[in-house]
């Protein structure tokens, strides 16, 4: 390999060889007559023979040139061939997406589809993150949630209502849900950190015996979701979080008023410099985020 000359030369001598003239190599190769003639100059410079007798008005090959001939054309196919190849593959595009475990299990999957749908070409990798333990983790992009308080890293996706859910059975029998203040008979699902949650919904519904301190309590929000299915409790949550659930009629949501949670998700890059395929699903995201 160290000793192959310039493509750019064995273009030029194939071409003057195939026409047996610089001038017509020239016109094919979109060069002039004199940058043709220098590269064969330079080839025969290299390999230290001359390729063509020169005549005033013709050019032959010499014996050298006739035998170099034959392989470097079955070269130059082959390398016409492997770029015709590359070219008519479509390109493989990667993105890694880290994303809160909770959106990624409810919110994320069918978008993930139907950008699939849309950009078949790029293979996307998602990074469940816990929390804010995350700092050991590469990404391209980011999904972040964010209190209003807090400043907003890159682009919003959107502002969170509250959502309180509960299994279906609770709709019915006895302790039937049919206001909000019947929830206190069925049990509350709280989510450590998120306590302020259960406070919003029963300033927004006037409830002042609502147990706010008593009930199940975990620390995660599928969790949290997955025990109202059992039929443990109530759980209130984000919109998005509970979307799943509710349209796979898990779970319902008997007080469908729109709550603020003070919540949301913004979306920013990561540690890797933004590619073709992340600002496509970058793009993708804020699209279906504000739909």
């Amino acid at each position: 390999m160290k000793n192959l000359p310039p493509l750019n030369y064995i273009r030029s001598f194939e071409a003057s060889a195939r026409h047996l003239s610089f001038t017509r190599a020239a016109e094919e190769l979109g060069m002039t007559q004199a940058a043709v003639s220098g590269h064969v100059r330079a080839l025969e410079q290299y390999i230290g023979r001359p390729l063509f007798h020169r005549a005033p008005r013709s050019l032959g090959l010499t014996e050298v040139a006739a035998s170099y001939l034959p392989t470097l054309r079955q070269a130059l196919a082959q390398i016409d061939v492997a770029t015709g190849q590359i070219l008519t593959v479509p390109h493989r595009q990667e993105v890694t997406l880290a994303c809160p475990a909770s959106l990624a299990t409810n919110w994320l999957p069918p978008r993930l589809h139907a950008f699939g749908q849309v950009h078949p070409e790029v293979e996307v990798t998602v990074l469940a993150t816990i929390w804010s333990e995350t700092s050991d983790l590469i990404a391209d992009l980011r999904i972040t949630p964010r209190h209003a308080s807090q400043p907003m890293q890159g682009q919003s996706l959107g502002d969170e209502a509250l959502v309180m859910v509960c299994a279906t059975g609770f709709l019915t029998g006895p302790n039937a849900l049919q206001e909000p203040r019947d929830i206190r008979h069925r049990g509350l699902i709280h989510v450590l950190g998120r306590q302020e949650h259960w406070q919003a919904f029963a300033r927004h519904h006037g409830l002042t015996d609502l147990p706010l301190s008593e009930g199940l309590k975990t620390d995660s929000s599928n969790v949290a979701l997955e025990m109202a299915v059992a039929g443990l409790g109530c759980a209130i949550t984000l919109s998005s979080l509970a979307e799943v659930h509710l349209r796979r009629g898990l779970l319902v949501a008997p007080f469908p008023d729109k709550i603020p949670s003070g919540w949301g998700y913004d979306l920013h890059s990561g540690e890797v410099s933004p590619t073709r395929a992340s600002e496509k699903l970058r793009a993708f995201l804020l699209t279906e985020a504000r739909a």
